[in-house]
This record gives C-alpha cells, structure tokens and sequence, in this order.
C-alpha cells in the first residue's frame, strides 16, 4: 500500500457475469472505511453481445468526474484478457496492468473466423504483446485456474482483487480488502473468498 497521494484512477474492466460488480464494491466499500473519496462510473460495450463491462473507479480528493480521462488511469485491472486490450487507451504511459490470462472470443470474432475474414482468434502472446507498447508494468494471471484451486470458479474477481493488494502503490491496504470480502459475500463463501484472495495476494508477490 502506498502513502496517501492526490488521486488513484482505476480501470477495471471484464465481461458479464464475471463479477465485475462485486469487484467495483467491494473497493468502493473499503475507500468508505477508510474515508477515502471515491467516484464511481459504469459503461457498456457498444455492442450489446459481447456482454462488455467498464466500471471507472476515481479515488482521492482530486476525483471530480466519474469517467477516467483517455491516459490517465494508474491501474487496469481486467477480468478477461482481451478486454483488457481494447481499453488500453486509458492507462496511463507505465501504468499497471493485472489481467486474468482467461480469453472469451468476441461472437464478431468467432464470424469472422468463420467467413475467413480472419485466420485465427487473437492469442494471449498477442495480447501480451500489444499492452507493452504502452506499459513494462504487465502481471498476468490465472484466475481461473487460482479461483478453481479455491474451490469455486466464480471467484475470479476475488482472486485478481487479491492480487492488487499487493502493488507497491495501491492506496487501500490489504486487511481492509479482505474484511469487506467477508461482509459482502455470503456466510457459506466466505472462507472459499478469503483462499482465493490469498492465493491471488501470493500469486501475484511473484511478479510485482
């Protein structure tokens, strides 16, 4: 956790039914406990079958508008590696990305795969490839695989949530995190939640 600065713009960024949401909140909910500002802002892909989520999270004093100016986002966080991509124009020059190494192909990609528009989905070694253009700062991680290991596949989100504790400037601690973990998620969930968190919280110490 870094010193208290100004303002901390976060792009998270995931497809429907990831838990993006949760996400959102559960760093929403820890900036209120530690009476931190923060501005929250939600879009949508243009086309309604990709199922795209954007949520802008604007922490700090300096916070005045919802949505993240093009360039000025610290921290991209996404739920999917190719969203991760096609929001990249926010992040900051060596702003951090964490993004699940997980792919769900656009259904404009698969047609396209189809007609032979395209010879073939584009690979996560693409993408890596692509975000260093604009940022060293890459840590990829397997959510799924992690979030499986805890036991319960749909806890993703918590994993990656894990995993950005561990950044030498992220503006929350880690314990605040993990506590608002357990009060939002169900009482049957919770220890699967706080294994998945760690396990994102050790995964990503290898890289950071």
């Amino acid at each position: 956790m870094s010193e208290d600065k100004d303002s901390y713009n976060i792009m998270l960024s995931g497809v429907g039914g990831q838990g993006l949401m949760l996400l959102s909140q559960t760093i929403g909910r820890a900036c209120g406990k530690t009476d931190k500002k923060v501005i929250t802002g939600e879009q949508h892909g243009l086309s309604q079958r990709s199922g795209s989520i954007y949520v802008h999270l604007r922490l700090g004093e300096d916070a005045h508008s919802p949505l993240i100016p093009y360039g000025e986002a610290d921290l991209m966080v996404s739920l999917e590696g190719i969203e991760a991509l096609r929001n990249i124009e926010y992040l900051k020059d060596d702003g951090r990305i964490i993004t699940s190494r997980r792919l769900m192909h656009h259904p404009l990609e698969i047609s396209r795969l189809e007609q032979e528009e395209e010879e073939s989905y584009v690979t996560l070694e693409e993408i890596e490839e692509r975000l260093e253009k604009v940022t060293s700062n890459i840590h990829m991680i397997d959510s799924l695989g992690l979030a499986e290991e805890a036991g319960n596949a749909r806890t993703e989100n918590v994993v990656l949530l894990g995993a950005i504790c561990n950044l030498p400037d992220f503006p929350i601690d880690g314990e605040v995190l993990k506590e608002v973990v357990k009060e939002t998620v169900p009482e049957k969930t919770i220890e699967t939640n706080l294994k998945a968190f760690e396990l994102g919280e050790k995964e990503a110490s290898k890289g950071l």
